[in-house]
């Protein structure tokens, strides 16, 4: 079978990619620009990738080897609903779905037993410690990450594998096609607001993914908040976040410790393994790509985009500085306008421990163009103390107030949900040389 992806240089669309030749499948597709990860599926094989997005280019393909299965990320028909490649797939009677469908058809025609974490924060974290804790304990293992690692590749399909480990969006309902073997819900607060233009609405989706799962694991306080007050053997709920258990966790970082718990948790229910041997496998877990990742000495990025996001990664910049007295920097790139006229009034206290913040203009994408763009300068008056943010702008003043921070000693850290061109990229441009 010949599978086309579009968009297969995104963090969703080319791991399954990697997956889908792994696991027999001819690949082929194409992206809006190069990048290094486009590179990265070439050396794993996958060779007929064009940059180049066109009508005429997937023709050409088509008539080449005929595409009998055409993929594309949910945002295509966000930002382009009209798409050549989509329209073209359409004309000629080829399957067109969205990526859940593909994984669906490789999860039950291998037989394989879906681990899926969700949530609104935490959830590529927790994924990539049950990965973690699999490979540690030498667990042959199928998995799809959203984020790059040290210890092995985005995506990995495995002939022999029990389980297949995924991040499970809630983003344009995705997470609602799968019904997981087990299901790990590691944190629920109010998001994508485009899709879910109300709070009961966002947890109902999750209420529905719940009873989609064989089983589940989830927090006592998120099973209150979405209305589960009577669990069952289906639905096991996690307690106390102050335990033994989690204080024997020596990752920095609270809201660490709590996803790795959810992990070794997860991995208690997969196999029957001593809990004192997965948290010290945990213990030595080396984080991954954009989640209070060090560029340089005391340069770090991550990926928060939310006020509880912002929170885990202010909680793990505070363990580092305990000690070493540090002033915390924080270059703050918000994700999508749309996303702040929700959240403005939940940041308040996000940034406590911050000596100063650097608030850029937000990165934009799939926006509703009724709404007035949000200026840095407004959204700092939500802070609680205000007086710790000012607006800047990526340019070579930025650069050089950042180079003079960390001339000084400071921890500057780099916040950013954005993709390409976002603040994450210009970091690695400006300091990475």
């Amino acid at each position: 079978m010949h599978v086309y992806f579009s968009g297969i240089g995104g963090a969703g669309i080319g791991p399954l990619a990697e997956i889908a030749l792994q696991a027999g499948y001819d690949v082929s597709g194409s992206d809006k620009r190069m990048s290094s990860y486009i590179k990265v599926l070439h050396q794993a094989g996958i060779e007929n990738i064009a940059i180049n997005q066109s009508y005429e280019h997937i023709a050409k393909v088509h008539a080449e080897k005929p595409i009998d299965w055409f993929v594309y990320s949910s945002a295509l028909v966000f930002e382009q609903p009209d798409a050549p490649e989509l329209k073209f797939a359409q004309q000629h009677n080829i399957r067109a779905t969205k990526r859940d469908e593909l994984i669906n058809e490789i999860v039950t025609t291998k037989n394989l037993k879906m681990i899926a974490v969700a949530g609104t924060h935490g959830k590529t974290t927790t994924t990539a410690m049950i990965v973690w804790l699999c490979k540690q304990l030498g667990l042959n293992i199928s998995y799809l990450l959203p984020a790059k690692t040290s210890f092995g590749p985005m995506g990995q399909y495995l002939n022999d594998s029990k389980y297949f480990i995924i991040e499970a969006d809630e983003f344009d309902r995705n997470f609602l096609h799968f019904n997981p073997w087990l299901s790990v819900i590691s944190g629920v607060s109010w998001d994508h607001h485009e899709i879910f233009p109300t709070r009961s609405e966002y947890k109902q989706a999750f209420l529905d993914f719940i009873s989609q799962s064989r089983h589940s694991l989830i927090w006592q306080d998120d099973a209150m908040y979405l209305g589960l007050n009577n669990p069952d053997n289906n639905l096991i709920t996690l307690q106390d976040p102050s335990t033994r258990a989690i204080r024997a966790i020596k990752l920095k970082g609270f809201y660490n410790r709590l996803d790795a718990w959810q992990a070794v948790s997860a991995l208690r229910l997969m196999i029957k393994s001593d809990s004192d041997k997965l948290i010290q496998t945990i213990n030595l877990f080396p984080g991954l790509s954009r989640r209070m990742e060090q560029l340089l000495p005391n340069l770090y990025t991550d990926y928060a985009h939310t006020p509880e996001k912002i929170r885990g990664v202010m909680s793990v910049a505070k363990e580092m500085t305990i000690e070493t007295k540090q002033n915390i920097i924080v270059v703050y790139e918000p994700l999508t306008d749309r996303r702040q006229h929700y959240m403005l009034n939940d940041y308040q206290d996000c940034f406590n421990g911050a000596a100063q913040v650097y608030w850029l203009p937000s990165y934009l994408a799939r926006e509703d163009p009724d709404q007035r763009i949000l200026p840095p300068a407004e959204l700092i008056t939500h802070l609680s103390d205000p007086t710790i943010a000012q607006p800047a702008e990526r340019d070579e003043g930025l650069r050089r107030t950042i180079a003079a921070h960390l001339e000084k000693g400071d921890l500057v850290v780099g916040i950013a949900g954005g993709g390409g061109d976002s603040l994450d990229d210009w970091l690695r441009d400006n300091f990475l040389v």
